[in-house]
């Protein structure tokens, strides 16, 4: 069972959240994994608890985004005449949130063949999950370009002019903050982290990321803080993850490490801050935000290496911080010291990042396999769920249900 601190922070964290009901960018209303939502479905399959089951054109591991009976993807569609897979329509598409009905779809972007990067097998050319502020859809597809669209699907407008080689192709998403659309530039020859004008997609600044790493490549997607009432703009990427501030680039704070292809999204509390280093050999650090300049040898509080994701974000409820490894190694840790409380394997892979509803703990597995758990500090499995499908994006939470997008399908799983 939870303690009452834990209940308390829980329920603090759930109250600040906007509008409960919807979920507006990647990991929800706080982009930390946590939901408001009651009634959930512990258990489904194909056969049980499918509200709707709808097909989806094209192919993208941009997770799902719910706002206003609506739901919100990108998908990479191949639109040329010869039939080439790399001739791609990359679009924004939107779904009636109660039927699955796709209401329309628009191109944003049309995809060059012939400058078309590879990419990992896990990828695929629609990876950035969108967000919606206000009455706007914003939508971004890493070095192809970020486009902003109404709720209607119509273009207003279109930015492709941050250039950058990238590694294994797009990842991390966009972020809002007072009219800034913010997020990180991670490719092979240069990185740096972007801000664009909200309302009309001009640059309003961009701030390279500096440092000597061997492999400059990542797709960590950036979180608001704010430390001592000051905002703070969390971007990880390859051997640093710094701290700037959101209005002006100003770099604030830097932690070094070993680490490159970081892709998991920070998470938040307790005045620390909580983000693994990746690839080759993953560590989970615990940093006090509240430092200047390289804060390296001052600032970690903790840290660890014990089944420590590449891919899945961590999640902060309450006292404890929940994770699952890629390799499907499930932890509960104390978030103040690091002490482990449980660690068991659930015996698949994951990509897809948790996240936290009615006293549970969400998990999501490649091979298509729902993992429900007790959010406790003893492990307890409340569900195995099996979904015939391929699945790395991660859950949107929102009104009573769970969409769930797979290689093929979007789902609404609901009792």
């Amino acid at each position: 069972m939870l303690s009452r601190s834990c209940v308390f922070v829980v329920l603090v964290c759930l109250v600040s959240m906007s509008r409960a009901e919807d979920w507006p960018e990647f990991r929800g209303p706080t982009g930390q994994g946590l939901s408001a939502e009651v009634g959930l479905p512990i258990e489904w399959s194909e056969t049980k608890n499918v509200a709707w089951k709808q097909a989806v054109p094209g192919k993208g591991w941009s997770s799902p985004i719910v706002l206003g009976g609506k739901v919100y993807l990108t998908t990479a569609a191949p639109r040329g005449g010869d039939g080439k897979p790399e001739d791609l329509s990359l679009d924004a598409l939107c779904l009636d949130a109660k039927s699955g009905r796709i209401l329309w779809e628009q191109e944003v972007f049309r995809q060059d063949p012939k400058a078309s990067p590879s990419i990992h097998g896990k990828n695929s050319h629609a990876s950035s999950t969108p967000l919606i502020h206000g009455q706007r859809l914003f939508v971004h597809f890493g070095h192809q370009g970020t486009a902003c669209l109404d709720l209607d699907g119509k273009v207003l407008w279109r930015n492709s002019e941050l250039k950058y080689a990238p590694v294994h192709g797009n990842g991390g998403s966009p972020i809002y903050f007072e009219n800034l659309l913010l997020f990180s530039c991670d490719g092979g020859d240069k990185r740096f982290v972007a801000a664009l004008e909200a309302s009309t997609g001009k640059v309003a600044w961009q701030t390279e990321r500096t440092g000597d790493a061997a492999k400059k490549f990542s797709f960590s997607t950036p979180l608001l803080i704010h430390v001592n009432d000051n905002p703070q703009l969390i971007s990880a990427g390859s051997d640093v993850v710094c701290s700037y501030d959101p209005k002006t680039g100003r770099e604030i704070w830097r932690v070094r490490y070993d680490g490159y292809s970081v892709i998991p999204r920070p998470v938040f509390g307790h005045g620390l801050l909580f983000l693994s280093t990746s690839y080759n050999t993953p560590s989970l650090l615990a940093i006090r935000p509240d430092g200047e300049g390289d804060i390296t040898s001052t600032n970690i509080t903790w840290s660890s290496r014990k089944a420590i994701p590449h891919t899945p974000s961590p999640l902060l409820v309450g006292d404890e911080l929940y994770l699952v490894s890629d390799n499907g190694q499930a932890s509960c840790v104390d978030a103040k010291t690091g002490k482990v409380h449980w660690q068991e394997r659930l015996g698949a892979n994951f990509s897809a990042s948790p996240v936290y509803a009615e006293g549970r703990i969400y998990l999501q597995s490649e091979q298509g396999i729902g993992f429900v758990l007790q959010a406790s500090k003893e492990f307890k499995q409340l569900a195995k769920n099996t979904l015939e499908a391929r699945t790395l994006a991660s859950y949107a939470i929102a009104e009573g249900a769970i969409f769930l997008r797979t290689d093929k399908h979007l789902y609404r799983l609901q009792k």
